[in-house]
């Protein structure tokens, strides 16, 4: 009995010493530099936006649409931005990079001083014949009305291009040129993968020995409302960006009537691969710009949920599993692994000789090419099923900036002039964008819209009832003034 009730005693005394470092740890584990309580967004004097908008809409009512056969509209854009910002063209020279994307240089006033490039694209995704009654107001028509500029194009990426010529213009307009020398580069194919437009920037100016000290372009935004626990909103600016990689998986198998099936046909193979390979997802985890974006993020949670990411060397497989389960966050752990497209027999009651699969995969940064393709050939372990890498669709995920360099610092700086009280987070973006080109060139890349971005916005992105508010236009004109002021 006595032995019994020491080794109660002893496993009490472990439990409430194992309890008190957790709350330590938890206590500890704070903002090294925000002590500041939630809240709402400062009251900040902002521009008045109000002609911004008008002319965000005219660039909306050109429908630059990225399939479209021809550039009419394009051309028309670019007419139109030299007509509308004299100030900013006279201060910077222009040359038309592959036809249709501008590039600017900004000369500064120490050519020691490595330049910075600035990027966005005008292109932007079709609106769905099927969907055009269901828009508030026609996706081209670039109407101004309730505070906000709606439009596709308003968001992804005609507004920070607007937002960005305001600030050029008014800059200009006082005599003002930056220290060092500001490219600017709006890409006209992004929606497509930039192979013409931006792959030509990064051409010319690495052909010219161009190296920038940073780029900025798209990614993601202040996120307002949408993680939950957390009340301020929370500026994510993207340090690396996902690869892209396209892999068909064929399956052979005995064609003939359906009536007299084997019993593994070409289709039931390669359902059988595709079943191992969503089982089995390429290992992520916390590690890495992974780790460095939840540690960022967790110190601003409630206590019950700061107390697990403080403590992640109890429980970390937990909160791995539990961030695995929520395709957002399981996407910033790991490569993904998506089936998108199949094809099979023409015809019901047809057995296929071969049956192909697509699978997307967006390449984490730890992750290689190569090292995908192998994984995903030792996971089906089928030789009767072939994986092959579709060539002109694959790029290698991007490098990881610095968080600590100039650049990132600056892009911060101007957030918060222009967003005041915002939890600063080192991102990732697991979507595609120019700067898969743009990395090249620049010693660090980051990607960030100075735009407030909520959940009501989550489905307007390429989507129905795609809109900029008009404060949220006032704001990235500040940011812009803030960070060329910085150049």
């Amino acid at each position: 009995m006595r032995l019994v009730k020491r080794g109660l005693a002893i496993l009490a005394v472990s439990l409430l010493v194992l309890l008190c470092v957790l709350v330590v740890n938890t206590l500890r584990f704070v903002p090294a530099d925000d002590a500041r309580p939630a809240g709402e967004l400062a009251q900040i004097a902002l521009p008045d936006a109000g002609e911004a908008a008008q002319r965000l809409a005219q660039a909306i009512r050109m429908p630059t649409v990225s399939n479209a056969t021809e550039k009419d509209s394009y051309e028309a854009l670019l007419r139109w931005l030299k007509q509308t910002y004299p100030a900013a063209h006279r201060a910077m020279s222009l040359e038309v990079v592959a036809g249709l994307t501008p590039l600017y240089r900004w000369t500064g006033r120490d050519s020691s001083l490595a330049p910075v490039l600035l990027a966005a694209h005008y292109d932007v995704v079709p609106a769905d014949a099927s969907s055009l009654d269901r828009w508030t107001y026609p996706p081209f028509d670039g109407v101004v009305a309730d505070g906000f500029v709606w439009g596709r194009g308003a968001l992804d990426n005609k507004g920070t291009i607007v937002a960005m010529f305001e600030a050029l213009e008014a800059l200009a307009d006082t005599g003002f040129q930056p220290q060092r020398t500001v490219y600017i580069s709006l890409g006209h194919d992004e929606e497509t993968g930039g192979e013409e437009g931006a792959r030509a920037v990064a051409d010319v100016l690495q052909s010219r020995g161009v190296r920038a000290a940073w780029s900025l372009d798209e990614g993601s935004f202040v996120l307002d409302g949408i993680i939950n626990g957390i009340e301020r909103p929370v500026a994510s600016i993207n340090v690396a960006q996902k690869g892209f990689l396209t892999l068909t998986l064929t399956a052979h198998g005995q064609g003939g009537h359906s009536s007299m099936p084997p019993r593994e046909t070409a289709v039931g193979v390669l359902a059988m691969a595709i079943d191992k390979l969503q089982k089995a997802p390429v290992p992520g985890g916390l590690r890495d710009v992974s780790a460095q974006f939840f540690d960022e993020l967790a110190r601003h949670f409630p206590f019950g949920q700061r107390l697990l990411f403080a403590n992640r060397w109890l429980f970390g497989p937990l909160i791995e599993r539990v961030l695995s389960a929520t395709p957002a966050t399981n996407a910033v752990l790991r490569t993904t692994t998506a089936p998108t497209m199949l094809q099979g027999s023409e015809a019901a009651n047809v057995l296929p000789t071969q049956a192909i699969a697509t699978v997307n995969f967006r390449l984490h940064p730890r992750d290689t090419i190569d090292g995908v393709v192998a994984y995903v050939r030792e996971t089906i372990n089928d030789e009767r099923v072939a994986v092959q890498a579709f060539e002109p669709d694959m790029t290698e995920a991007s490098a990881v900036s610095d968080s600590r360099a100039v650049g990132y610092q600056q892009i911060r700086s101007a957030t918060q002039a222009a967003f005041g009280d915002v939890i600063f987070v080192a991102g990732l973006t697991v979507a595609g964008t120019d700067s898969t080109h743009y990395v090249r060139i620049a010693q660090d890349s980051y990607r960030f819209n100075p735009f407030l971005f909520n959940r009501s916005d989550l489905t307007r992105m390429h989507g129905i009832d795609e809109r900029l508010s008009v404060e949220n236009l006032a704001r990235g004109m500040l940011f812009y003034q803030r960070l060329l002021r910085e150049q």
